[in-house]
């Protein structure tokens, strides 16, 4: 039996705000789904319903995220295909620990866990002494990465390069918008361009990557980040996970970390900062990563 979501927009009208999105003509998505471009009209138009196949098709070849797939099937009469469970539901415990893993191995140099939305989903502990001075309020979950880098009570005044780091997180923000459509997102980057900044000038000569430059009170140390993600979810929330995560730059702020781990300086994380894991017996949302 299909369902049909009563809210959604139409299946055709959703099926062209993303090819259009990926610069596509209906020709090249019809050649790319194995389809004919009058079935391709015709499917844009609401004169033709397409199977469930053909919708999981397009929806491959125009990379659309797991969560818009499912609205995509219901939009088209079917049901969800993809199932989406809370992070900390047993469903995602191997996928907890895995997350974990990589925190934990890349200590002493920081990383974090982050959704679609830039929200943390956790961190671990070398994160910690980067904080200091940061707001109360913008350590109140749910923790927002980007605001907490670039909001003028937040990690911001104490990055030296605030200007070239700024218009780096920026970019990837704008991509990300024009890539989804996501409204929470573009509300976001509309939030972010508001914050006071230092001139930059995007068009100087590149470098091999954008560092952060972080002024702490072991002197100035450099950073360059890396994204990982899983390489085949399944799962809602899995697919919108991402863990960022930072390295040294120079063999100075490595140094420097390594000494802050090893006289105990990485202990112990705020106490809004989220976890993966939890102890046995404490109540749902409290964990530790110690």
């Amino acid at each position: 039996m299909s369902i049909r979501a009563p809210s959604s927009r139409p299946f055709g009208e959703q099926l062209r705000d993303w090819r259009q999105r990926r610069y596509l003509s209906q020709l090249d998505l019809a050649h790319l789904a194995g389809i004919s471009p009058r079935h391709m009209s015709f499917i844009e138009t609401g004169r033709s319903v397409p199977s469930r196949t053909v919708v999981l098709r397009l929806s491959d070849r125009l990379e659309v995220p797991l969560r818009d797939r499912n609205q995509l099937l219901l939009a088209a009469g079917y049901a969800p295909l993809y199932r989406e469970n809370q992070l900390d539901d047993a469903a995602m415990a191997t996928a907890r620990r895995a997350m974990d893993l990589v925190l934990r191995g890349h200590e002493p140099y920081p990383a974090l866990v982050v959704d679609r939305h830039w929200q943390m989903q956790a961190a671990n502990r070398a994160v910690a002494p980067f904080l200091r001075g940061v707001a109360p309020e913008l350590l109140e979950p749910p923790i927002n990465v980007l605001r907490l880098s670039l909001h003028p009570k937040g990690v911001a005044p104490r990055i030296a390069n605030l200007g070239q780091w700024r218009a780096h997180l920026l970019a990837r923000l704008e991509k990300q918008v024009e890539s989804t459509g996501d409204a929470v997102l573009e509300a976001l980057l509309q939030e972010l361009h508001g914050y006071p900044a230092p001139e930059y000038d995007e068009v100087a000569e590149p470098g091999v990557v954008v560092p952060m430059r972080l002024m702490t009170e072991a002197g100035e140390l450099e950073f360059i980040s890396t994204t990982t993600v899983f390489g085949t979810p399944m799962e809602v929330t899995l697919s919108e996970l991402a863990i960022e995560s930072f390295f040294p730059a120079n063999d100075r702020t490595a140094r420097v970390l390594r000494t802050l781990s090893l006289v105990g300086r990485l202990l112990p994380l705020p106490r809004s900062l989220p976890r993966l894991e939890r102890r046995a017996g404490q109540p749902k949302g409290v964990a530790d990563t110690a």
